[in-house]
C-alpha cells in the first residue's frame, strides 16, 4: 500500500484556500491535506474597501468552501515551522497547542499593511489588514458622516477606499495623501480618467508628501506640516510574517520566500512557497503580490505537487500580468490592461463595461473554489505565461 503523504497549507486565503483543493482533487488517496487558517471566515481581501465603507458582503465559512473534500481544516495561528522535524507549530482558539507533521508545506501566508514604519499607524489608523479592522472603520464613519478623512498612500488599495469612503459617505472631505502620482503605473489615459473619477468624487489629492506620524486627530508630514482629520486609514507598505524566515527558511529582504522555478523554497525544497509571501522570480523581474499571480500561483504548486507523488519532475511556473482592475466606488471602474510585465499596453475600458469586468474579477476566486472541487485546474487556465520574453530563468 502506497504511504499517505501529509500536505499541510498554512494560510487560507486566495492561495492558500486554491492550493489545498487543488492538492486534494489530485490526491487519489495517496495525500491528506490540513489547511491552517487564524479564523474560519474567509476574507475576501479585494473587497476590503466596500466592508470598510459599511456594506454587507455575503460570508463565506472555509469549512464550507472545503467541504466534500477531504480537507482537514484546523482553525488556528501557525506559530513555529520546524524545518528538521518538519512539523508546524498551530495555537488554537481554545489555547491549545498542535504540532502538524508534513512531507510537503505550503507557505501561504499572504501579507499585511506594514504599521510598524510610522509612529502612530498602529494606534491611530485603521488598516485593511482583516474584516474586524474593515468593520471598526466602517463604525467609525457611520458615527462621524461629516468628518474629514484621510488615506494615506494612493496605489490601488488606497483609491478604491478613497472613492468607496467618498461616494458612500457624500459629505465626508476625503483626502488622499500620497508620495507619488495616484495609480502612476497606469497609462496617461487610463491615469487621466482615474484622476476625473477623484475630481468628480471630490476627493482632495496631495501627492508629493509624506506621513512621518499618525496622531489622534490627523498626521504629520515631513516638513512639520500638521494636516487634520477625524480618521485616518493607512494602506501603504507591505508585510510579510517572519515564520519562514524564524525557521531559517531563505528569505529575501521583504521576508518573502525566495523560491526557485518550480515555487520550491530554494533552501527547503519540501515546502512550496505561492502568493504574497513568496519572492518569485520571472524574466522580467520578481512578481509582486497580487491575487491576478497568487492564484494561478496556488494551481501551480498543487500541480507539482501531485507531479512529484507521481515520480516525475515539476515544471517552471510561468506567468505574465493581463490587467489593473480598479474600482471608483460602486457606479464606475477603470480597467487597465497591461503587458506580462505589467507594463500598461495602449486598451483600457471605463463606465459600465469597466464595472462588470471588475465585479466579474472580484467574484472569480469563489467560483474558481467550486470549480476546483470538481474539475483539476491549471495555471494555464487562469492566467497568461507572460509569452516569450518570459522564459523560465
Amino acid at each position: 500500500m502506497t504511504d499517505i503523504k501529509q500536505v499541510v497549507v498554512i494560510g487560507a486565503g486566495y492561495t492558500g484556500m486554491l492550493a489545498a483543493l487543488g492538492a486534494a482533487k489530485r490526491a487519489d488517496g495517496r495525500v491528506r491535506v490540513t489547511l491552517v487558517n487564524p479564523w474560519e471566515r474567509f476574507t475576501e481581501r479585494l473587497r476590503m474597501h466596500q466592508i470598510a465603507t459599511g456594506q454587507q458582503l455575503a460570508e463565506h465559512r472555509i469549512p464550507d468552501l472545503v467541504a466534500g473534500t477531504g480537507i482537514d481544516f484546523v482553525q488556528g495561528w501557525a506559530t513555529g515551522i520546524d524545518t528538521a522535524a518538519r512539523t508546524v507549530s498551530v495555537s488554537t482558539e481554545d489555547g491549545g497547542q498542535l504540532f502538524l507533521g508534513y512531507d510537503t508545506l505550503v507557505y501561504a501566508v499572504g501579507s499585511t499593511t506594514d504599521t510598524s514604519g510610522v509612529p502612530g499607524v498602529a494606534e491611530h489608523a485603521f488598516t485593511l489588514n482583516s474584516p474586524q479592522s474593515a468593520q471598526d472603520m466602517a463604525a467609525h464613519l457611520a458615527r462621524r458622516g461629516n468628518s474629514e478623512f484621510l488615506v494615506c498612500g494612493a496605489g490601488l488599495t488606497g483609491i478604491e477606499a478613497a472613492t468607496e469612503i467618498a461616494e458612500s459617505h457624500p459629505n465626508a472631505r476625503v483626502t488622499l495623501l500620497s508620495r507619488g502620482e495616484p495609480a502612476a503605473m497606469m497609462g496617461a489615459k487610463a491615469r487621466a480618467y482615474l484622476t476625473a473619477a477623484l475630481d468628480r468624487l471630490g476627493v482632495t489629492v496631495r501627492q508629493g508628501v509624506s506621513v512621518t506620524k499618525v496622531l489622534p486627530g490627523g498626521v504629520e508630514l515631513e516638513g512639520g506640516e500638521f494636516v487634520a482629520g477625524d480618521g485616518c486609514l493607512w494602506t501603504t507598505g507591505v508585510r510579510v510574517a517572519a515564520l519562514a524566515t524564524e525557521a531559517g527558511v531563505l528569505t529575501d529582504e521583504h521576508g518573502r520566500v525566495v523560491t526557485d522555478a518550480m515555487l520550491r523554497s530554494v533552501s527547503h525544497p519540501e515546502i512550496y512557497a505561492i502568493g504574497d509571501a513568496a519572492a518569485i522570480r520571472q524574466a522580467y523581474g520578481v512578481i509582486h503580490g497580487t491575487c491576478q499571480s497568487g492564484i494561478p500561483s496556488a494551481a501551480h504548486a498543487a500541480e507539482n505537487i501531485a507531479r512529484q507523488l507521481r515520480g516525475k519532475q515539476p515544471k517552471p511556473f510561468r506567468f505574465g500580468y493581463l490587467h489593473q482592475p480598479v474600482s471608483l466606488g460602486r457606479k464606475d471602474a477603470v480597467i487597465q490592461f497591461t503587458h506580462g510585465d505589467d507594463r500598461p499596453r495602449r486598451w483600457y475600458i471605463t463606465g459600465r463595461a469597466a464595472i462588470f469586468y471588475k465585479e466579474t474579477v472580484s467574484s472569480s476566486p469563489i467560483k474558481t473554489y467550486g470549480l476546483a472541487k470538481r474539475l483539476t485546474i491549471s495555471s494555464r487556465m487562469l492566467a497568461t505565461t507572460g509569452g516569450k520574453r518570459n522564459k523560465p530563468v
